[in-house]
């Protein structure tokens, strides 16, 4: 069972995290200039036109990369091959941490600050097992895992090809990262494993998903439970008038369909999956549900906790009732926990993510969203994080039938790195917009 104190530490270290969050505030006029003098740099025009010309290449790569299987726990082979490909671009400074993320570290000219980590994730949500084949069919290609996140792996690859083919040397430094346990019950392991190690990161972006069009600000936290029903079992007629743990089971999934949420903040649930019994005609000894709960707010999040624990915790009881018995017992496992987090609309990090994209692309709207990502690591933090689309079309996320096509796949590699240059700084032609946190300059 989680700690109440815990969770209410937890509560207050979110609030405290978001109030850091807020004070990094961007002046849009300075922005603005940076994103001129950075459009009219020669280096950064060829970088951006490096990463157009190449866009057919880098859509080969992902391929490949997605041809690797990369299951929930088992990211090693797609690990080593991510780390030969930075290691052949020219990062030697790269390894695969004890957790079995892939990081390479590109060192700036100001001394190692402002430092951003800029990420994709290795994992898919796919079984060992599953073909990974990519197939095609009228300019759409079919594959598990080939836009989440094959996509976001090679826009990072593309970035790094484009800035050491034109020689451009950024003012803060970058570490770029593969990162595991993104997916499922992954519990963003890479994300945590990640900041505790490198306690000196002063942003974050994440590529995970697709187009140009969205930057995720907002965190939805999430917690995921197992609940286990036991009793004592026994044949349906015979020893009928026990207790049983599916009927247990049924009188919680009824509670639970009955909750109700906030729809702003949007605070969501769900009973993912259940199994139990052993035949039709006996009184089921065990029977388990996993639930999910999310909230883009730590505050709805934790309510609906408690509510949803309470109410399963009482069908126990009336199963109990029903028999006269004391037999049914509960056991409650947290098998996920995503933090949430937030950060302000005029933090570099946003602005930068958004007017990059009118750099490369004018006209185009920009919305802000909330997501269940590697961001929401650094937002609980306070680090100033987003989430970002590494370009090109697609959907059947999470899907075996997971499509994608590469319409303006290069536009998202380009938004990349005009965002890092924003907020790292141009070496001789433009400062970071990025601050270094207190405590670790």
């Amino acid at each position: 069972m989680p700690n109440k104190k815990n969770r209410m530490l937890a509560c207050i270290a979110f609030v405290a995290a978001v109030a850091l969050t807020m004070q990094g505030r961007a002046d849009p006029v300075t922005l603005d200039a940076a994103v001129q003098s950075l459009a009219d740099n020669p280096k950064v025009k060829a970088a951006l036109e490096t990463i157009k010309a190449d866009d057919a290449a880098t859509f080969a790569e992902q391929k490949r990369i997605t041809e690797i299987a990369s299951p929930p726990y088992k990211e090693k082979v797609r690990a080593e091959y991510y780390l030969k490909r930075m290691q052949e671009l020219g990062l030697t400074d790269a390894s695969i941490d004890a957790e079995g993320n892939v990081i390479a570290l590109r060192k700036g000219t100001g001394g190692g600050h402002p430092k951003l980590a800029i990420a994709a994730h290795l994992d898919t949500v796919f079984p060992e097992g599953t073909d990974v084949t990519v197939k095609e069919k009228d300019g759409t290609f079919v594959a598990p895992g080939l836009g989440d996140d094959a996509r976001g792996l090679v826009a990072l690859l593309s970035v790094i090809k484009a800035m050491n083919a034109n020689g451009i040397s950024t003012v803060g430094d970058i570490m770029f990262v593969g990162d595991v346990g993104e997916e499922e019950l992954g519990n963003l392991r890479g994300m945590k494993a990640l900041f505790r190690d490198h306690t000196d990161i002063d942003g974050f972006i994440s590529i995970d998903g697709l187009g140009i069009d969205r930057v995720v600000n907002r965190a939805t936290g999430s917690h995921r439970y197992e609940f286990v029903f036991k009793g004592p079992g026994g044949h349906s007629f015979q020893e009928f008038g026990l207790p049983s743990a599916i009927h247990a089971m049924g009188r919680a999934i009824a509670k639970i369909a009955d909750l109700q949420t906030p729809s702003d903040p949007k605070t969501t649930f769900t009973v993912g999956t259940v199994r139990g019994g052993t035949s039709v005609n006996a009184i089921a000894s065990e029977a388990r549900m996993a639930v999910d709960m999310r909230s883009n707010s730590t505050e709805e999040l934790l309510k609906l906790e408690a509510k949803l624990l309470g109410l399963v915790k009482q069908a126990v009881v009336e199963e109990n009732a029903r028999w006269n018995s004391d037999k049914l017992v509960l056991d409650i496992k947290l098998i996920g926990d995503r933090p949430a987090g937030m950060v302000a609309v005029d933090s570099p990090v946003v602005l930068a993510a958004q007017k990059s994209v009118a750099a490369v692309a004018p006209g185009r709207n920009v919305t802000l969203a909330g997501a269940s990502t590697d961001s929401n690591q650094p937002m609980s933090l306070g680090i100033p994080a987003v989430t970002i689309g590494g370009g090109g079309e697609g959907g059947n996320w999470h899907s075996v039938h997971e499509w994608y096509r590469p319409v303006d796949g290069y536009l998202g590699p380009q938004r990349a790195l005009l965002a890092v240059l924003l907020l790292q700084g141009l070496d001789g032609v433009t400062k970071p917009t990025l601050a270094a946190r207190q405590g670790t300059k």
